[in-house]
């Protein structure tokens, strides 16, 4: 008897950091509907500045399933940090030799997270997707209202793939309000509610600050937002960390989550309200 084959592939693409805990989630999360996971590391931050290889082998990772790429030159001397971050996720298309035409790619960043069972019979009638996600802060279970639904991770054919920094950048929601006449949108986009989750800032108070200090966003690394008793200050109060005046709720942690949250409260204490 010969098995279903799926026709197309699933390949799950990040740019990584540090973020080792938040990748064994993704993997544990989607494992069981992704083809390959893709990680791409630089030995440099967006700044330039060395950062070392970070990413680990878990005994559990299935190898066949991961495609680990490291980066190991400096990002050109006459570019800023957000050409460094498309630079290192456009390295990402020039490794996927391994897709076929007709394979989804799909990128996000580490702690944006599908549901796997959007996956089950799962069909791209446009061009690009987009999945909408709920947002969480600080903890698993800090609900954050403001940002929710967060646009997370993009999804597109790789035969329609051209770049993954302008996938991310440029394919959003918002281009569906623009009249047809704006053809400098792109609005050839499926829409996914309710697909996931973002876990942002899930993090310890010497992690988040130093993420403030070295992602691209520069206006946030003053020691105004990057320091420990501000970061521990917003954190105990559930407010936002830009001074928004965004409040989070503190929600019950049930079946809504990833079945490998929920089933290893312990082993997440730390992050769980």
């Amino acid at each position: 008897m010969i098995g279903f084959m799926k026709k197309n592939k699933f390949i799950d693409c990040i740019t990584f950091f540090d973020n080792n805990f938040m990748f064994d989630i993704r993997y544990k999360t989607l494992e069981s509907q992704i083809d390959y996971f893709v990680i791409c590391e630089s030995k440099f931050d967006h700044k330039g500045h060395v950062k070392g290889k970070k990413f680990i082998f878990k005994e559990y990772f299935d190898q066949n399933k991961i495609k680990y790429l490291y980066m190991d030159k400096p990002f050109p001397k006459n570019t800023n940090r957000w050409e460094n971050q498309a630079i290192q996720r456009d390295f990402i298309l020039k490794n996927l030799d391994f897709a076929n035409s007709e394979d989804y790619i799909f990128f996000s960043d580490p702690d944006e997270i599908i549901k796997p069972e959007i996956l089950i019979n799962f069909e791209l009638q446009n061009k690009y997707g987009i999945f909408l996600l709920k947002c969480f802060n600080y903890k698993f279970n800090l609900f954050n209202p403001h940002e929710t639904p967060w646009e997370g991770t993009k999804v597109v054919k790789k035969k329609n793939l051209k770049s993954i920094d302008f996938m991310r950048q440029k394919v959003l929601a918002k281009n569906l309000k623009y009249s047809f006449l704006r053809i400098d949108k792109e609005k050839n986009i499926q829409l996914f509610e309710n697909a996931g989750w973002h876990f942002n800032n899930i993090l310890t108070y010497e992690e988040i600050s130093l993420k403030l200090k070295t992602f691209a966003h520069d206006e946030f690394s003053a020691d105004r937002f990057s320091s420990l008793e501000n970061i521990k200050k917003k954190i105990e109060m559930k407010s936002d960390l830009y001074n928004r005046g965004h409040n989070y709720i503190e929600v019950k942690l049930d079946d809504s989550f990833p079945k490998y949250i929920v089933n290893n409260r312990s082993k997440f204490k730390k992050f769980i309200l």
